[in-house]
């Protein structure tokens, strides 16, 4: 059984109880789609209005993850027993990897627009939470896979890009470091968290796109996943997008970070390498990209049924706007700009269907339904 087909449960309004029973750490994937095009709508600082917009949903952000991790700590301390099954899920698991990678958006979002709300205060605030960030994203890429290879059944046939999530949450968080460091004044802490994220970033990408190759292998063997998991389709971008997006960064804010901790000698080359990786992946993003939309397409002829999966959709497109911006203004071709305008465009509106049917999910009840517990203990 999978997550995204597990069996809708219609629950009283209130019916908290049962709605904390069932809650699953899918739902923090609603915090990455939000938080990222927050981020996204800050890359245009000259439209006031886009700026607010992003500065906004930052803020409603903020609250959905507190409320979210209010009612998953709940589940934990009313129902451990049931809470512990979702590790021996086989998808249900996977989702861990969402609450680090929401989290990392809201650390960006405090460099870009927390500063009006806290002050100087925001960058501390920033640092302190991406350090947290980092251990839960470590946590997850060797705590799930870990539990993939000891509790958890797994099958070819049954794979799907699910698998990249727990193990993304590093690059993601790699990703993170590399924007926060312009705002590090100490030349020591620039240089930790440059470290840092160059090691999470390679305990991540290369095992994503080994991933990605058997992903392709699986696909090829037993064809595309049902229906209520073709959203996966875009969670192979994830990583290529995050990766890219990482480097990029590492290319623009990392020469400056070396020349101060007296590495200046290394900055250029590695600066040149990091630039040319990015560019690569980014590239290497364009296919999945393509094969992305032409599944999309293939299931839309077919019904696409709705569930919390199509939030997948979601950061994906924006972590690969993000650096498809981001790579632009470091390259200077406008084509490459025009192309992320249309992704954030494009971002948003999906955002916005996706949030609205979440909304009347979660009022009704029926998008509260953990498969772990549908199954034997």
């Amino acid at each position: 059984m999978t997550l995204f087909a597990a069996p809708h449960i219609r629950l009283g309004h209130s019916d908290s109880r049962r709605r904390v029973l069932h809650f699953t750490p899918n739902w923090f994937a609603a915090t990455m789609g939000t938080g990222i095009l927050a981020i996204c709508l800050a890359q245009f600082p000259t439209v006031p209005t886009f700026f607010a917009a992003g500065e906004f949903l930052w803020l409603s952000n903020i609250a959905l993850f507190a409320c979210l991790s209010a009612l998953y700590v709940g589940k934990w301390i009313l129902h451990p027993r049931e809470a512990m099954r979702a590790f021996a899920h086989p998808v249900v698991s996977m989702f861990f990897g969402c609450i680090p990678m929401g989290l990392a958006t809201i650390v960006n979002g405090m460099v870009i627009f927390g500063t009006k709300h806290f002050g100087d205060g925001a960058v501390t605030i920033a640092i302190f939470l991406w350090w947290l960030d980092a251990a839960l994203a470590a946590l997850s890429g060797l705590a799930i896979p870990f539990a993939m290879f000891t509790r958890q059944d797994h099958v070819l046939e049954r794979m799907s890009a699910v698998w990249l999530l727990p193990i993304v949450a590093c690059e993601v968080t790699a990703a993170s470091g590399g924007l926060l460091l312009p705002y590090i004044r100490e030349a020591s802490g620039q240089m930790s968290v440059l470290f840092t994220s160059y090691v999470l970033w390679a305990c991540s990408v290369p095992l994503a796109l080994g991933l990605l190759t058997i992903l392709f292998l699986r696909m090829a063997l037993y064809k595309l996943p049902p229906a209520d998991m073709a959203s996966t389709a875009f969670l192979s971008l994830g990583p290529i997008g995050t990766g890219a997006l990482g480097l990029i960064l590492f290319a623009v804010n990392g020469k400056g970070v070396l020349a101060a901790n007296d590495l200046g000698a290394f900055g250029e080359a590695m600066s040149g390498a990091a630039l040319l990786g990015g560019v690569l992946l980014w590239a290497y993003g364009l296919w999945w990209l393509g094969i992305a939309v032409a599944v999309t397409a293939h299931y839309l002829m077919k019904g696409l049924p709705f569930n919390l999966g199509w939030w997948g959709y979601t950061f994906p497109i924006g972590v690969y706007a993000v650096a498809t911006l981001c790579l632009s203004a470091t390259v200077h071709l406008q084509a490459v700009a025009v192309f992320g305008d249309v992704l954030v465009a494009v971002l948003a509106l999906i955002w916005l269907v996706v949030s609205v049917r979440t909304c009347l999910g979660a009022y009704d009840g029926t998008l509260f339904a953990d498969p772990s517990l549908a199954e034997p203990a």
